[in-house]
């Protein structure tokens, strides 16, 4: 079956940096785009960042733009997200998720498949 798995969540001092990573398996991904998403206690899951698989066009969410970078590894069928410059805002459970390219829209409702999240927290 299909799986997304993240890793590399933890705390960090604000200022600091963290690398998530999402394997994924089950499936091949090159007519999708992969996305991380978070969703901090209290408030909607919000769009972070994704990236086309096969082409590599990214597109970042305004609140992270020039911090966080997204790329990803053909070889090691590997996602990932570096966080630079992490602010107490930044913490959240940030999602791995996947959906077909021609959807256009980034709403969490567009994507079909999703990892299980991994914690995030940003100490002041």
């Amino acid at each position: 079956q299909v799986q997304l798995v993240e890793s590399g969540g933890g705390l960090v001092q604000a200022g600091g940096s963290l690398r998530l990573s999402c394997v994924v398996s089950g499936r091949t991904f090159t007519s999708y785009a992969m996305a991380w998403f978070r969703q901090a206690p209290g408030k909607e899951r919000e769009f972070v960042a994704d990236i086309r698989w096969s082409s590599g066009t990214t597109y970042y969410a305004d609140s992270v733009k020039g911090r966080f970078t997204i790329s990803r590894d053909n070889a090691k069928n590997m996602v990932s997200l570096q966080m630079n410059s992490l602010k107490p805002e930044d913490t959240a459970v940030y999602y791995c998720a996947a959906k077909r390219i021609w959807l256009l829209g980034r709403a969490p409702n567009e994507y079909e498949y999703w990892g299980q999240g991994t914690q995030v927290t940003v100490s002041s």
